[in-house]
């Protein structure tokens, strides 16, 4: 519902996984949030209103699991810098200022700063597609599981070999045809360890 206008809003679902990681619990929001056809400046909104709706699905754990163990991830369609990641999800690339709930570690971030992205348009290298962890598991004393790092999964077989898009990522289709390669966004990943 957008209450400035008064008119109903609809974007993608986001998909929010409960389960026991060998008897921890741990929450999984999976999202692909509004492309930024059109353009970034004109899309913005239904971004942040993406962005607030992730913040209402965690609000929601936090008040019935306090400390839950939460990784939101996916399509983000925007960068680690831009205002819904940053200030309405409060997803931060600096792990010191994550110090409640309302804060986020974005490991992302790092790969941002030096120009590693999951994709690419007009020579330009975004990280569209995000990992972010939530407080509880990055204090290793709390948990069983706790964060340990991200990455980019960008082997050479995942990108273009040649022609003008020579180093982009293998889109799976391009120009409603079907070319064989895989995505036009390179996959992230998270690596939780284990405590002994």
């Amino acid at each position: 519902y957008d209450f400035d206008s008064g008119d109903q809003y609809f974007t993608r679902d986001q998909l929010v996984v409960e389960g026991l990681l060998e008897g921890e619990r741990i929450f999984l929001i999976v999202n692909h949030w509004p492309s930024r056809s059109g353009g970034e400046a004109r899309s913005r909104p239904s971004r942040n209103k993406a962005a607030q709706l992730n913040v209402d699905i965690m609000d929601s754990i936090f008040q019935i699991h306090k400390n839950a163990k939460i990784l939101t991830m996916g399509d983000f369609n925007d960068d680690p810098n831009n205002k819904s990641v940053e200030d309405i999800l409060g997803a931060v690339g600096d792990r010191d200022e994550v110090t409640d709930n309302s804060i986020f570690f974005n490991p992302m971030m790092s790969f941002y700063k030096k120009g590693i992205g999951t994709s690419c348009y007009r020579d330009k290298w975004n990280v569209l597609d995000q990992v972010h962890v939530s407080p509880s598991l990055l204090d290793e004393s709390d948990t069983n599981w706790y964060f340990w790092k991200a990455g980019i999964f960008n082997p050479s077989y995942l990108y273009n070999k040649k022609g003008r898009y020579k180093g982009y990522p293998f889109r799976s289709f391009a120009g409603g045809k079907f070319t064989g390669g895989y995505s036009d966004h390179f996959p992230v990943y998270a690596l939780l360890i284990k405590k002994q």
